[in-house]
């Protein structure tokens, strides 16, 4: 038997069949990128690397990696931050 990865399946599928935001309900990460040079991210728990070159995050259920030249994180607070630099590739781990 195939467990899901889920910790509370019915609650996913409750705000699945209500069409609620995923982001505000599960607490999902939510990542809004402007072209190569800004990204925002709402609901990360925290910095685990950050270099110029990278910037490791952990979410929720995740980790996202930014890769690129010359990031920073121009501002950060306990539920959003904001990246700058140019980023060539986002991973989701």
């Amino acid at each position: 038997m195939k467990k899901s990865k889920n910790k509370n399946p019915k609650k996913e599928l409750l705000v699945e069949s209500l069409q609620l935001p995923k982001d505000v309900c599960m607490g999902a990460l939510r990542v809004t990128l402007t072209g190569n040079s800004e990204a925002w991210i709402e609901n990360y728990r925290g910095i685990l690397e950050y270099t110029e070159q990278m910037i490791l995050l952990q979410a929720k259920t995740c980790q996202v990696c930014f890769e690129g030249n010359r990031l920073s994180i121009d501002y950060y607070t306990n539920e959003d931050m904001k990246i700058s630099g140019c980023i060539q590739c986002v991973k989701y781990l």
